[in-house]
């Protein structure tokens, strides 16, 4: 049977005392809360000290959940890195590859760009060249050295004009077309260039032994001063080559003579510079021997070595 609506706690003493108490808990339970909440308001810092030793009593608890979440995301962050180390490594691969496909770029254009300030360095300002250009092709199975330029008439590049490089002579030009001409290189055999010893002036001429070297010829004969290391470089004799361009080094001292390599090797010149003939009154004589010596054989040209 249900118990019914009216609780009056009827005539028992006992249950009138207990909700009489419950009444005064309450009450007073709210008379406290009020106070504290009007010193609170008023005072500020007056609890600190009782929310300090809050704190503290729950400071093990903080630092167990703390740590307790700091392993949780190592262990997520673990778990995800192995998922996803294959595609970093790739990405990886990838990233150390254009690296050093872009250190090897960048080495050849520092190599290029120090070749470019050697050859800008050797320009007189009171010279001006004719034009800067690569040499793209070379005599491969021939007893004649000739290379050919990448630059021609429309450049403004005309016969008999001298080719040299950083280091030094090439050669001169004996063709020209639109866009390329033909040189003469200082190794070729019909090619004399007068020159003269760097450090007293000693009168010679260098001329080509289709091997690669050259011959170093005195002008007055009698005993041979030349030394292994001498520097020769070009005199101006001749009128086509500007004197002080180095031609070549002495390798072998002769009777009559010397060996010697050139100072500028055709096969490692990227870039030249062609410049005004000395005298343009000896491309009128140069012409007319030329001429009196009939058309020079055609050599077979191709990509190869000088």
């Amino acid at each position: 049977m249900a118990r019914p609506a009216d609780r009056r706690p009827g005539f028992s003493r006992r249950a009138q005392y207990g909700i009489f108490t419950g009444y005064v808990i309450a009450v007073a339970g709210f008379l406290a809360g009020a106070a504290l909440l009007i010193v609170s308001i008023v005072n500020p810092s007056a609890f600190s000290s009782v929310r300090g030793a809050a704190s503290e009593i729950a400071r093990p608890a903080g630092e167990a959940g703390a740590e307790t979440r700091a392993a949780g995301q190592s262990v997520i962050a673990a778990i995800g890195a192995y998922f996803q180390a294959g595609r970093q490594n790739a990405a990886l691969s990838r990233e150390v590859a254009a690296a050093r496909a872009n250190a090897l770029t960048m080495q050849a254009l520092e190599g290029e760009n120090r070749r470019l300030k050697a050859l800008l360095g050797i320009v007189d300002p009171a010279v001006k060249p004719v034009a800067a250009a690569r040499l793209i092709g070379s005599t491969s199975a021939s007893a004649r050295r000739f290379a050919v330029l990448s630059a021609g008439a429309a450049q403004g590049v005309r016969p008999g004009q001298p080719v040299r490089s950083a280091a030094g002579l090439i050669g001169r030009v004996i063709e020209t077309g639109p866009g390329t001409a033909r040189v003469l290189l200082v190794t070729d055999p019909e090619n004399v260039v007068p020159v003269r010893r760097a450090r007293d002036g000693l009168p010679a001429f260098v001329e080509g032994k289709s091997d690669g070297r050259i011959a170093i010829r005195l002008l007055n004969m009698g005993v041979n001063p030349l030394k292994l290391g001498d520097v020769f470089v070009t005199s101006g004799s001749g009128g086509l080559y500007p004197p002080g361009i180095p031609v070549a080094v002495v390798t072998e001292v002769l009777h009559d003579g010397g060996v010697g390599h050139l100072a500028s090797d055709p096969a490692d010149a990227d870039f030249v510079v062609v410049l005004p003939v000395f005298q343009p009154v000896a491309i009128t004589a140069l012409g007319a021997s030329q001429q009196a010596a009939g058309p020079a054989p055609e050599p077979s040209e191709a990509g190869g070595g000088t």
